[in-house]
């Protein structure tokens, strides 16, 4: 599985390097094209882990006034 995710900045929030540091803590990696960040779970996750992780990253990034959108998604082990 993988998750994906896209952060809308605000100009009175945090600085974008600090979002990206705390991100980075939680595993995120930057990437380029329609989302800002993918995170590769190495495995197939329930609907609960994800949920679990959301959590998560809504822990990591209360207080930066930044909004983020998540989608998590199972790869066919075939296409990678």
């Amino acid at each position: 599985m993988k998750s994906y995710l896209t952060v809308t900045f605000n100009s009175e929030g945090v600085k974008p390097s600090e979002v990206v540091e705390r991100l980075h803590m939680l595993g995120f990696k930057p990437t380029h094209g329609t989302y800002d960040f993918i995170y590769d779970w190495g495995k197939n996750a329930s609907v609960k882990d994800a949920i679990w992780f959301s959590d998560r990253i809504h822990e990591t990034l209360k207080g930066c006034n930044v909004l983020f959108h998540l989608e998590t998604v199972a790869l066919d082990v075939e296409s990678e």
